[in-house]
């Protein structure tokens, strides 16, 4: 019975403590917003959404003229909007609007990091692009880099957008954990699962998957498996370089690929 009684207790203190290991191995976000698109001569709105559980969630809404589509991006684990400066530049010469948020407890945006807590975020910012620009579904294209790929699935998973594309995103936390011993801990107890492999059967949408077989944070072998996993149509966009910047050291092959595919997922059309 005391051995039982042990047993529970400490069962008790890893679950307790699995909210600090997905502090510390799966986010990592930075609260200081650096830079505005002003910065990179764009104009931009910020937006302050509040989610279905309450949280405040701050984003921006970056307009390009004669848009061909709207793009709702997902960044990844690490700093907050501001870092992707580069991604909305990139965006805009291609003729998207964006909508950019910060997940809860990164930039301005409150509260703390969860895998649920993301995905409401998530839905937050689709229904702030659907319901508040009134932008139709079929013109909106979900975009997830890195962590922000398992998001924008999750969201395509119950939504029905134009297009998805997958940026350098795993398969699951699970997964990674396996070839990266720092995140043992997270996925033995209760944490983050992140399962976008599991969610590809359910996307029923055209898929891009972007990857490089020179990234040594997310392997190639994940892109390779989710674009294996996804319904037709779907796309794979090889590109060179590491896990950060392979999208900028390739550049017009990433940015070519994108183009592409935008043009030719249905629904394109001109003027939202």
């Amino acid at each position: 019975m005391i051995k039982r009684m042990i047993a529970v207790c400490l069962g008790a203190v890893l679950l307790c403590s699995c909210s600090a290991w997905q502090d510390k191995y799966v986010f990592y976000p930075e609260k200081k917003v650096e830079k505005t698109p002003k910065a990179e001569g764009s104009k931009f709105e910020e937006v302050t959404l509040k989610t279905s559980d309450g949280v405040k969630i701050v984003g921006w809404w970056v307009p390009t003229e004669n848009a061909r589509a709207t793009v709702i991006f997902c960044h990844g684990n690490a700093g907050n909007i501001s870092h992707r400066l580069e991604t909305l530049k990139m965006l805009r010469k291609l003729r998207l609007n964006t909508f950019i948020f910060d997940y809860r407890g990164y930039g301005k945006s409150e509260g703390k990091p969860s895998e649920k807590g993301t995905y409401r975020d998530a839905e937050a910012a689709w229904d702030y692009v659907t319901k508040t620009r009134k932008i139709a579904p079929e013109r909106v294209i979900l975009h997830g880099r890195s962590l922000g790929g398992a998001i924008a699935a999750h969201l395509a998973s119950t939504h029905k957008p134009r297009a998805l594309i997958l940026e350098s995103t795993f398969t699951s936390v699970g997964d990674m954990a396996g070839e990266v011993s720092s995140l043992l801990p997270v996925a033995a107890v209760g944490g983050p699962k992140y399962a976008t492999l599991k969610l590809m059967p359910k996307i029923h949408v055209p898929v891009l998957v972007v990857h490089s077989p020179d990234d040594r944070t997310i392997p190639f072998a994940h892109g390779e498996r989710l674009y294996k996993a996804a319904n037709k149509p779907k796309t794979f966009l090889r590109i060179r370089g590491d896990h950060n910047d392979g999208w900028l050291k390739s550049g017009e092959v990433y940015t070519d690929g994108v183009d592409r595919f935008v043009t030719d997922a249905p629904g394109n059309t001109d003027g939202r």
